[in-house]
């Protein structure tokens, strides 16, 4: 925990140190006087937002140790945070900087390249951030979004960068110039890494798929297993990238947790629920399909905290990670008590749901089936887990356990509010939310 405390403060200070660089850079030496305070400030605005532009590569990048301090579900909101803020930075600037008296005598053929450069920056910024914002409206499904969002981002970036260098104004002198060129190589390196160096890496290490089991819910499980290597290690919980089918170089993977022990060795399982237009089509994913994985990823794991037992709340699909932390506590023979709320729409709806039962012969396990929609003999609890469920079938000091949560996004908000109400401290009660975009 304090390794994971020390590397968040590194983290923090090193996202501000890059978002204050480049304005540092630019008046360091500067040898003109300034162009006025709103020029100037307009021009601080527009440093500090590429600064941020550049930053979005590094947070997107799936580097472990910038995650692991936060949470990447954390991360993730936050670059989507950031990135709002940086378009108004961007735009802010545009708007104080711009001539717009004259756009009445405007003639492309007298418009410098600056101009363009700096509106085909602004425009691109725009338009990622719109698309995201915007996806579902502008039904564009999860992988187009994604060859959207990363052709948008490159052009931002690189153009943002060339109409810095052709103003040059704040950057008059060479070395100002050689770190502008080295910031913006740092940026583009992690983009090598990301679509050219890891997908390399992932060749080397392929999957297979060994079986495929339809579930209740419109779920079906994958087990997979490694192929001229060892496999992974990973920890209950956690999750991984996948590239089922595909190439590892795809530009579209998807993330989905690990369903089984992390103390199996020899194969891995996922459980994914089919909710789009590549998820529907994992049921039909032949054995002897070849899959690359990039993980293992995330903080959501008992292994990251200790505690007098465990609690668990999960809805719909969001049980696969909760499976895999009971499997590995049976198959560590972990006595500790632990209780699951496992809340779905009806019977037959309910994921995994064998494999739980099979866990309450093997741990000290209370399962507690919340159904929205009950059948007719159904004499357990109904609705939505509320304050009155949890208080039935929590034990006693149960504020001494640790509280993992994972489901809709609505759903953990809920339980959230629902816990606090109890008394339970915030640091132990832990969520994942998969829903980025």
């Amino acid at each position: 925990m304090m390794r994971q405390v020390a590397g968040g403060i590194l983290w923090v200070g090193l996202f501000v140190g890059i978002c204050v660089a480049p304005l540092v850079f630019a008046l360091i030496g500067t040898a003109r006087a300034g162009q006025g305070f709103w020029t100037d400030f307009s021009v601080a605005l527009g440093f500090v937002g590429l600064a941020l532009l550049g930053i979005q590569f590094a947070l997107v990048a799936r580097v472990r140790s910038v995650s692991e301090p936060f949470g990447t579900d954390a991360v993730i909101q936050f670059h989507r945070q950031v990135g709002g803020v940086g378009l108004v930075f961007v735009l802010t600037h545009v708007a104080l900087s711009a001539q717009w008296s004259e756009l009445v005598r405007f003639d492309v053929s007298d418009t410098p390249a600056r101009v363009w450069f700096g509106a085909a920056g602004a425009s691109a910024l725009l338009l990622l951030v719109a698309s995201s914002l915007w996806r579902r409206r502008l039904r564009l499904s999860y992988e187009m979004w994604q060859r959207v969002h990363a052709a948008l981002a490159v052009v931002a970036v690189l153009a943002a960068v060339t109409h810095v260098l052709l103003v040059s104004y704040y950057v008059d002198s060479l070395w100002k110039r050689a770190l502008w060129m080295v910031m913006s190589a740092a940026f583009l390196g992690l983009l090598v890494w990301v679509r050219l160096l890891r997908p390399l890496r992932l060749r080397r290490r392929p999957w297979t798929v060994h079986r495929v089991v339809p579930e209740r819910g419109t779920t079906t499980v994958l087990q997979l297993r490694p192929v001229g290597h060892p496999g992974l290690r990973f920890e209950p919980g956690q999750f991984a990238w996948f590239s089922i089918g595909r190439s590892p170089f795809h530009l579209t993977s998807h993330p989905f947790s690990f369903c089984s022990s992390a103390e199996s060795e020899g194969q891995i399982a996922v459980a994914i629920k089919a909710a789009g237009d590549f998820t529907s089509t994992v049921r039909d994913v032949e054995p002897g399909t070849t899959v690359y994985v990039d993980g293992p990823h995330g903080v959501f794991s008992i292994d990251q905290y200790e505690g007098a037992g465990y609690c668990f709340l999960a809805g719909g699909v969001g049980v696969a990670p909760i499976v895999s932390m009971l499997g590995t506590l049976a198959d560590r023979g972990d006595a500790r008590p632990v209780v699951l709320f496992s809340a779905h729409g009806s019977w037959d709806s309910v994921p995994l749901r064998d494999e739980v039962e099979a866990l309450t012969r093997r741990l000290d396990l209370r399962v507690v089936h919340v159904l929205n929609q009950p059948p007719p003999e159904w004499t357990g609890e109904t609705g939505y887990i509320s304050a009155e469920v949890l208080r039935r079938h929590l034990p006693s000091r149960y504020d001494r356990f640790q509280f993992f949560i994972c489901g809709p996004n609505p759903m953990l908000d809920a339980m959230e509010d629902l816990l606090n109400q109890l008394g339970v401290p915030l640091d132990r009660i832990h969520t994942e939310r998969f829903a980025w975009v």
